[in-house]
């Protein structure tokens, strides 16, 4: 059986409790079993909370779920990038996929809440890869 780390960002919290929802009804109980979750404040802090969870020996993958919505300045690209790039890194360094839940960067609140399914899909696409990896 698979056993999922779950990082989920807190500064939309209504749109984490909806995100968190979705992504869990995707977790297949028959094949996975969710270890354990993580709350973070924002995307930024996913990384860390990321690595920490692959460092586990009774993770099998991590999957981020969050959002970043746009504002007045280019912060949201920023930080969008920042967490991608460096979730990437978590991956390959650990040897554990890591998936990007990660709704956004330039998009509204209302926007963010019609891609919560796409954000979700992190749950599924970690599964699929430890299945798949060799």
């Amino acid at each position: 059986m698979t056993s999922l780390g779950l990082v989920i960002t807190q500064f939309y919290e209504e749109l984490a409790e909806e995100m968190e929802a979705v992504a869990l009804e995707k977790l297949d109980s028959r094949t996975a079993e969710l270890a354990e979750t993580v709350y973070v404040r924002g995307v930024y802090d996913t990384p860390l909370a990321a690595d920490r969870l692959a460092r586990r020996e009774n993770i099998d993958a991590v999957a981020v779920l969050g959002a970043v919505i746009t504002g007045d300045t280019d912060h949201d690209q920023v930080v969008a990038r920042t967490a991608a790039s460096k979730l990437s890194d978590v991956s390959l360094n650990r040897d554990t996929p890591v998936t990007f839940g990660i709704i956004g960067p330039g998009m509204s609140s209302p926007e963010a809440y019609e891609r919560i399914e796409y954000g979700a899909e992190a749950i599924p696409i970690a599964l699929k890869l430890v299945s798949e990896l060799p």
